[in-house]
């Protein structure tokens, strides 16, 4: 049976809507209009365009501009937006229009016919008038840009940004547990002189550790809101005081502090801060990467690969192969990673699109940051419980690899000479013999001068072997 419908009007004339529907005519146009895909706004981007609407509602209010019962309402509906009660209501696809008119529209729908029912008014009959009530004092094009920096800075703070310090946590007690687990060090793929576990798990913990600088440094910038530019900057229709109101509401909503931006031409058409904070994701991305790839290779194995570290064991590896285990923590990172990267030039591209006094990409802007921030959380998280912090370091292994690491003759060369040294590091790779027995063989040194040499956890640290 076909669902009942009710007749709402909007500038270009009828149209129908279904009758239980919270939003109204201009939201169900979009939904006609751009049938493209299954991508919706994310939790985050519905909860923050509610703590706007709410914060403008308690300013316009304050202003003498909206009256105590339509505020009121205004204030309750937007609540439960914000809770998450109508999600199944914001149902517009990323790709419409570039400005997040619809999307503004659908909020302002919802919130309105929420508090029209609220003061005992009928769905539709816009008691509370979603553009002279909901929307007074504002555009689309400032309440987007400013749900957006206010739905990534949410997210950075209360999701990203623990799951990081998370995870650095848990590298830094791997680097203090294997500080004294000695090992070949590795450049360009091959035998390096010697290192130290501990080391190279200090090595990844300060990659987190810049990563989370970074990204607070780039969290601060999205403090910056558009509100109070409305349609080009101007901020015509929009009381003075309006903006440090709304913008004080929402500081005390998310708990976070936020300001106006200093220049409202700026902040519609040009989202620079935005593809900013995505750098410093980006940037994490890459570091998450590199970290993800180094503990696979270092694990790999367990008979022909490094074997130098044991990942903790979570799921067969093979549909045909009894036994096989993989490191697939770290190939959800990585693939991770590559779709954050692919979002970076998403909102690389959308930005050089900041025509005249707007941006028309912020729709798909919003989606690949919210993305990149939700899967980056959710994949740190998993990596550190799943795989990092039950990391076990093969001890045996590391010595057998060490002790057949021709690079160790680096530290004669102050005693024997590089051509020397060279020569011995060449037999030692070619015989399968320890750099140890070719010296003695040649009779280059005695044992007692080798043991001052060759001493590998001093080679592990500044200074000239032997002095």
């Amino acid at each position: 049976m076909a669902e009942d419908f009710r007749i709402e009007n909007d500038s270009l004339g009828e149209v129908r809507v279904p009758a239980s529907a919270l939003y109204g005519a201009q939201t169900q146009r979009a939904k006609e209009n751009f049938p493209v895909s299954d991508l919706r706004f994310s939790r985050r981007f519905i909860e923050a365009i509610g703590r706007v609407k709410q914060a403008a509602a308690k300013a316009n209010e304050s202003l003498g501009g909206l009256d105590t019962d339509k505020a009121k309402v205004i204030v309750e509906a937007a609540q439960e937006v914000i809770d998450g009660k109508h999600d199944d209501q914001f149902v517009l696809d990323i790709f419409q229009t570039g400005s997040g008119t619809s999307t503004n529209m659908n909020a302002n729908e919802v919130i309105g016919n929420r508090a029209s029912e609220l003061i005992g008014a009928d769905r539709g009959s816009k008691a509370v008038h979603p553009n002279d009530h909901v929307n007074m004092s504002q555009s689309s094009n400032d309440t987007i840009p400013t749900s957006m920096h206010v739905a990534a800075r949410v997210a950075i703070e209360n999701e990203l940004l623990p799951a990081l310090k998370d995870l650095h946590g848990a590298l830094e007690e791997k680097a203090k547990a294997f500080d004294d687990v000695l090992k070949s060090g590795r450049t360009h793929l091959m035998d390096a002189t010697p290192v130290r576990l501990g080391q190279e798990f200090a090595g990844y913990a300060a990659q987190i550790e810049q990563a989370i600088e970074r990204i607070e440094r780039a969290s601060e910038e999205l403090a910056e809101l558009a509100l109070g530019g409305t349609a080009t900057g101007t901020g015509l229709n929009c009381p003075p005081d309006f903006p440090k109101k709304a913008i004080a509401a929402i500081s005390e909503s998310t708990g976070l502090d936020f300001h106006e931006a200093p220049n409202h031409f700026a902040a519609q058409a040009a989202k620079d801060a935005f593809v900013n904070a995505h750098a410093s994701l980006n940037t994490l991305a890459t570091a998450l990467l590199k970290i993800a790839n180094d503990l696979r290779h270092l694990s790999s194995g367990p008979t022909s690969g490094l074997s130098e570290i044991t990942l903790p064991t979570i799921q067969p590896g093979s549909s045909i192969m009894p036994g096989k285990v993989n490191p697939v923590q770290s190939e959800q990172v990585m693939m991770v990673a590559a779709r954050v990267m692919g979002n970076h030039t998403t909102l690389t591209v959308s930005n050089t699109h900041g025509n005249f006094e707007l941006n028309v990409m912020m729709p798909v802007m919003a989606h690949a940051m919210l993305e990149s921030i939700s899967i980056l959380s959710g994949s740190i998280e998993a990596f550190r419980t799943k795989c990092v912090e039950g990391i076990e370091a093969n001890r045996e292994r590391c010595k057998e690899l060490l002790e057949l690491n021709p690079s160790i003759a680096t530290a004669l060369n102050t005693a024997i000479g590089y051509d020397k040294a060279s020569e011995v590091a060449k037999t030692a790779a070619k015989e399968r013999k320890s750099v140890r027995e070719v010296v003695l063989d040649m009779g280059l040194l005695s044992e007692d001068e080798l043991d001052e040499y060759l001493d590998v956890r001093s080679m592990t640290e500044p200074g000239i072997p032997g002095e």
